[in-house]
């Protein structure tokens, strides 16, 4: 994804600036700009949030200078987790993430890269996305209700894997040996693994025999058996 001031389809909304002052002279109005996948998700929010006295849309020019740099997307890709990196590095900005498709893991991909506000954007009314936005712009956490159950989970697991460094966690495996052993829980074998997954079957092996290794468990069923008993799959 580019440079905000770089043309490309990930570019902030273009919109105008100016904002009310309280007789504080602080700004009243939350400064955005908007980075989406494609114009069209870009159009739709950049549409409902205009119309919002609570928030200022910037421009190209001051996208670096928004309060809330407001990002949505389909899915957390690797371009989309560089530019939310990239964002996190300016301390200007408070980002804040709207999502088509969002589950645990990706919940836990996000806030590795920062993001404390999410809204998934079948969720995304003019409401809730200038709630997002503001309580972003506050340095408030944002997150949908079902996956704050599943993070606050996470959290005890890793609480408890730093009592226990061999309990198996999310924390010690990846996202492919993750995935590997839950379907190896679902009961496939290594050969349809592989189908499922587009790697090789000897890929397949090497990612489980690691798993089992490093985490000294004897075989596959431990390592499922650890993972159920720890609500990890």
């Amino acid at each position: 994804m580019p440079h905000p001031a770089a043309p490309g389809p990930h570019e902030p909304a273009t919109a105008g600036s100016g904002h009310w002052a309280s007789r504080t002279g602080r700004p009243e109005r939350v400064t955005v700009a908007v980075y989406a996948a494609d114009p069209i998700l870009r159009v739709g929010v950049v549409t409902l949030l205009r119309q919002r006295p609570e928030v200022d849309l910037y421009d190209d020019a001051d996208a670096e200078g928004a309060q809330v740099s407001l990002v949505v997307v389909d899915n957390v890709d690797d371009h989309v987790a560089a530019l939310l990196q990239r964002l996190r590095l300016n301390s200007a900005t408070r980002v804040g993430l709207v999502v088509g498709t969002l589950g645990s893991g990706t919940l836990q991909r996000v806030i590795e890269c920062g993001v404390p506000a999410v809204l998934r954007r079948a969720e995304a009314d003019q409401d809730r996305l200038v709630h997002l936005v503001v309580a972003t712009a506050n340095g408030e956490g944002v997150l949908p209700g079902d996956l704050l159950g599943k993070l606050l989970s996470h959290v005890g697991s890793l609480q408890r894997s730093a009592l226990d460094p061999h309990r198996l966690s999310l924390s010690t495996l990846t996202t492919r040996e993750a995935d590997m052993l839950r379907l190896v829980s679902e009961g496939l074998d290594t050969a349809e693994i592989a189908r499922k997954t587009a790697y090789s079957e000897r890929t397949v092996k090497n990612v489980l025999h690691e798993i089992i290794n490093r985490l000294q468990l004897r075989n596959r069923a431990h390592a499922v058996g650890y993972a159920l008993r720890n609500g990890l799959i």
